[in-house]
């Protein structure tokens, strides 16, 4: 099979970014695994470095760089999002209250998608809001499984605690009442990309007096299975 795209520049920078995908690399090793010429080898590296595609280890060696990572994100989350649309309204005709999918940006959150009540008393939460990592369901689930000094970090200031975030990594869901908002309960659990790493929340969220104080009997099984849908769909995409 020709693996030419006419383009040659664009061939060979392909070739060293196919030859990091097996690790880091000395110069010497690109050289060998691409069979580029050394000087090209260099500067199509140092080049791809100046991009951020490609980075250099503690030892120098060239390793694939954070933009690929970023670029990999980007197009998780626009797949997320495609199919995030039906489930969140299945979840909300299901449980008769507003649906919301997060993800974690920074210190902050933010609503990447939404299915609103369509009547009656419901929490608003439009996408695009940002919101705290401080309090909240959504904000348990995304801080739960982080590493273990993130994790502290973020339990500063929280309105949880780290027995509340063990007991949401052992039952896979988390609630709150009254806990982002005054009169507001929600329920969330994780949507997990290929590698199982958490990636987003899917909640729902409405007034007390509708979901009680223990919201997660009502409707936790319901969410679980909604970030299940999702995690299932990123698994079979590959994102």
């Amino acid at each position: 099979m020709d693996n030419s795209s006419g383009v040659g520049v664009l061939d060979k920078a392909a070739l060293v970014l196919a030859a990091l995908e097996a690790g880091p690399a000395t110069l010497a090793a690109l050289v060998a695994s691409t069979g580029l010429a050394r000087p090209t080898a260099h500067r199509l590296a140092v080049a791809l470095e100046h991009h951020r595609m490609v980075a250099r280890d503690m030892q120098g060696r060239f390793i694939l760089g954070p933009r690929l990572a970023e670029l990999s994100a980007a197009a998780g989350e626009d797949r997320l999002l495609a199919a995030a649309g039906p489930v969140l309204t299945h979840l909300r005709d299901v449980t008769g209250e507003s649906a919301q999918l997060y993800r974690r940006q920074g210190d902050m959150r933010i609503c990447v998608a939404a299915a609103e009540r369509l009547s009656g008393l419901r929490d608003t939460v439009p996408v695009g809001s940002t919101l705290p990592m401080k309090a909240g369901s959504a904000a348990q689930v995304l801080m739960a499984w982080e590493e273990p000094e993130r994790l502290h970090r973020g339990l500063q200031g929280a309105r949880f605690t780290a027995t509340a975030l063990s007991g949401v990594r052992r039952r896979g869901w988390a609630q709150s009442i009254g806990e982002r908002e005054p009169g507001v309960a929600s329920v969330s659990a994780p949507v997990r990309g290929p590698s199982n790493r958490v990636v987003a929340a899917v909640s729902v969220s409405g007034p007390i007096e509708r979901l009680t104080r223990h919201p997660g009997r009502m409707h936790a099984q319901a969410v679980i299975d909604a970030a299940g849908r999702l995690s299932e769909s990123l698994r079979r995409n590959g994102v």
